[in-house]
């Protein structure tokens, strides 16, 4: 258990943090990442500091490629800026910076649905198709970001092997090594977890249209989350260098619960 002046140095840090956070992760076209010296510095920095009293893996290692690359392709997935924030982009940018200990827990489900909910959208359909869009680019962006997590853990089994293999390195190298592959291994189960979440929200949302508008565009977007399953079911498998994503799953998606029509029901006409 940390001492009483180890954790108020702890709140300090926190409170400081958050004053100078104020907001999430600026972003600028397509939902990109814009540079931000608070974002980018301040907040790592004191997210660092505040990881290390709380006796988290921190290592002193600068960054690869890699690793940069991988954190900058998954980033989409932890944030949702097109649909404001139902997924909780100031918790997000908390969490990256470390500010926050990443959690395993994710944001609720239906925060996506109700988001849709309250838009005033010209049919029924433009739901649908929101959905579709939103899902569609998950699956196009999903390649990129299983090839970047690939590269990354073939960074961590060269560094493994260095410093395996080099007998007078000394034990602080040793150690930023290791923390820096539990820093990755943290980053790509965070990654994953928000796919989950991503795919259970989509199919909350499906579920509920069908429900209060219901539609025949939902087959097509019931179809692209069989897509999307198919890359999540590879993601928890922690299959990520198989070439990444569902096209590469020759061709066979995952099933996931039917939502067709029974032959009793009326078939579906626009709303």
């Amino acid at each position: 258990m940390a001492s009483p002046a180890r954790r108020n140095c702890l709140l300090l840090v926190l409170l400081g943090a958050l004053a100078l956070s104020g907001c999430a992760r600026p972003v600028g076209d397509f939902g990109r990442a814009e540079a931000d010296p608070v974002h980018d510095r301040l907040m790592p920095l004191a997210g660092t500091a505040r990881a290390s009293l709380a006796g988290e893996p921190v290592s002193a290692f600068n960054l690869s490629d890699q690793e940069r690359e991988m954190r900058d392709r998954i980033w989409r997935y932890l944030v949702a800026p097109h649909a404001f924030d139902w997924f909780g982009a100031s918790i997000v940018e908390l969490q990256r910076t470390r500010l926050l200990p990443v959690s395993g827990k994710g944001p609720r489900i239906d925060r996506y649905y109700d988001w849709l909910h309250r838009q005033s959208f010209a049919s029924s359909r433009t739901r649908y198709a929101r959905i579709g869009d939103d899902v569609t680019v998950d699956i196009e962006m999903m390649p990129s970001a299983f090839a970047s997590i690939c590269a990354v853990l073939e960074v961590d089994r060269q560094r493994g092997v260095a410093a395996n293999g080099l007998a007078d390195l000394d034990e602080a190298t040793r150690r930023d090594a290791a923390a820096r592959q539990a820093e990755n291994d943290t980053q790509i189960d965070w990654f994953t977890a928000a796919v989950r979440n991503r795919y259970e929200s989509y199919s909350y949302a499906l579920d509920h249209l069908l429900v209060e508008t219901p539609h025949q565009e939902a087959v097509r977007v019931n179809g692209l989350l069989s897509e999307l399953a198919a890359d999540l079911e590879q993601a928890e498998r922690g299959d990520f260098c198989a070439g990444g994503g569902a096209a590469f799953n020759d061709g066979a998606a995952a099933e996931i619960p039917s939502r067709e029509l029974t032959p009793r029901q009326p078939a579906l006409k626009g709303s």
